[in-house]
């Protein structure tokens, strides 16, 4: 579905990602470790097309969308979060579902239809909630139906990108925040793409893990094998994924 081909953005002499080479089957769960500063971001931000690859390409189910802008993307399939949370505080839960689905182009959306929507993140018992009165686990559920949105006007999103979704969730919060991120892939089969420091949470949902390191990606692999790699380990010394 996805394929990074010799990617790269530099900011004058600095390579912030630098040469990446990097395929993603339609389907999997990928997930992009690496410490702060590794590029992580930087890389998502060159596939939903906030920064512009400086050289390399982005291949979108093989067509090339290096040079198209975010909006274009996102109508491609592409649809992804950030690392802070983005909702209306004084919007409700299911107000929020149904601009985003009427921003794809849904003409009509019932409230059944965003029922059920929320139902897909676990939020439907919350849908006549401000969005101001959600935990954080909650806005992060809340963005996801956001993303999903789109279904109501069409086939919505077939990659998804996940910028650090664990990032301040409470401790008590992020099993049901996985399971609906499995559910997500495992049940939907919607690819994803998900930056993550917490490695009990990669462990326990990619299929694959690519580590980054200076903007290199250093290795992929299963979790196993990229967590037994000898390169890994040497780079990592002293630092903490």
């Amino acid at each position: 579905m996805l394929e990074l081909a010799g990617l790269s953005w530099r900011i004058g002499a600095v390579r912030i990602v630098d040469d990446v080479h990097l395929a993603v089957p339609e389907g999997e769960f990928l997930a992009v470790i690496g410490p702060n500063g590794a590029g992580k971001t930087s890389l998502f931000n060159l596939v939903s097309g906030v920064h512009r690859a400086t050289s390399g390409a982005v291949l979108l189910d093989g067509r090339d969308v290096t040079r198209q802008p975010p909006h274009r993307r996102a109508r491609g399939g592409i649809a992804r979060t950030f690392q802070s949370s983005s909702v209306f505080a004084t919007m409700t839960v299911a107000e929020h579902a149904e601009l985003a689905a009427r921003a794809a182009g849904a003409r009509r959306v019932t409230a059944a239809a965003v029922t059920r929507l929320l139902a897909r993140v676990r939020l439907e018992h919350r849908a006549g909630d401000l969005a101001a009165g959600l935990s954080h686990g909650d806005k992060r559920k809340l963005e996801l139906a956001m993303l999903l949105a789109p279904t109501l006007a069409g086939d919505g999103p077939r990659l998804l990108l996940l910028d650090e979704p664990m990032a301040g969730v409470a401790a008590e919060e992020t099993s049901e925040l996985s399971s609906v991120l499995r559910e997500l892939h495992q049940g939907e089969g919607r690819t994803v793409l998900m930056v993550e420091h917490h490695m009990d949470i990669v462990l326990g949902l990619a299929d694959r893990v690519a580590v980054m390191h200076h903007g290199r990606l250093l290795a992929a692999g299963t979790p196993a094998a990229v967590m037994a790699d000898a390169t890994v380990q040497d780079a990592y010394v002293g630092e903490a994924l």
